[in-house]
């Protein structure tokens, strides 16, 4: 983690290294269940296991050109967005961290996202909408909340912790499609390539169900971590939480063609882009509306106490 004056937590940071132990075992458990499968062609799983670690890494090492694109944003310069610009300036000189770039995408859907493989190559994004929507100190929450996330190097946490998954899904597919050779791995021992493959495709299956489930877990994990960070840095929770609230309650009048097409971005943005529906716990990316106002509040209260 990259070293700032962000709040840490340390109830969520042991669960969120729970869940990060959890993943690396599926990732030794899905490689051991190759080599059982196909003992007599090592070379299949090194090729598997490179691929997945490089298809990982391309994501990683591109995620702020691949989520700029995606958003079709574009960066800005402080002459062209002063007042966007001066309040990242002083909130990363309240977090003592690297000030990432800085962009905008022209569209209705109010919403923010940072990424980036770095804090030093990181960039945050927000929407016109947003910007016309959100008061000052609500938009200064959402940035904390952003600046949070580039700080603690969740886009890196989240692409390790997806390498198991990212593996299963190709082996899956691999042997769908009698790719990679998956077919030849025990074919000369009494026809047990067949046998092989099935017992990969259940490997790799089951891996890959548990990893979707532990992924969004740990997804959610951090979107609190990044809520608390940002909220004590601010020192205005409430500010976030109306932010929040009303970020969530104006995808009611996006069109739906705009929120799906946006669905992509989803995991990076302070709030999904869905409309008129509850999340499931398994599925979601972020923890439910009141999840997070509940510890806004709990934050809000402890800072309006007297100090002893």
């Amino acid at each position: 983690m990259a070293r700032t004056r962000f709040v840490n937590d340390r109830g969520l940071t042991a669960r969120m290294t729970l869940v990060m132990f959890l993943l690396g075992g599926l990732f030794v458990a899905l490689i051991v269940g190759l080599m059982y499968a196909f003992g007599s062609s090592p070379g299949i799983v090194l090729l598997i296991g490179l691929g997945g670690i490089g298809v990982a890494f391309y994501q990683w090492y591109s995620s702020d050109k691949l989520a700029m694109r995606a958003m079709r944003a574009r960066e800005v310069t402080p002459e062209e967005a002063p007042e966007l610009h001066g309040m990242i300036d002083r909130l990363c000189a309240l977090a003592d961290m690297p000030k990432p770039r800085v962009g905008i995408a022209d569209m209705d859907l109010p919403n923010a996202f940072a990424t980036g493989r770095s804090p030093d190559r990181a960039v945050v994004c927000v929407t016109t909408g947003i910007l016309q929507r959100l008061t000052t100190e609500e938009l200064e929450g959402v940035l904390a909340h952003e600046l949070s996330h580039v700080a603690h190097r969740d886009v890196l946490v989240m692409t390790v912790a997806s390498s198991a998954g990212i593996v299963a899904g190709m082996l899956t597919r691999g042997a769908q499609f009698g790719g990679l050779g998956l077919l030849g791995g025990r074919r000369n021992n009494n026809n047990g390539g067949a046998p092989a493959v099935l017992v990969a495709i259940v490997v790799s299956l089951v891996v890959y169900a548990i990893s979707f489930v532990l992924l969004r877990l740990l997804s959610r994990y951090r979107e609190l971590c990044a809520d608390r960070s940002g909220a004590y840095l601010t020192m205005k929770p409430a500010a976030l939480a109306s932010a929040l609230q009303k970020i969530t309650g104006e995808m009611a009048t996006i069109p739906q063609r705009d929120l799906r097409a946006s669905s992509s971005m989803n995991a990076f943005f302070i709030a999904p882009a869905i409309s008129g529906a509850t999340l499931k716990t398994l599925t979601s990316t972020h923890p439910s509306l009141e999840q997070r106002l509940e510890q806004l509040a709990r934050i809000q209260a402890e800072l309006g106490r007297p100090t002893a």
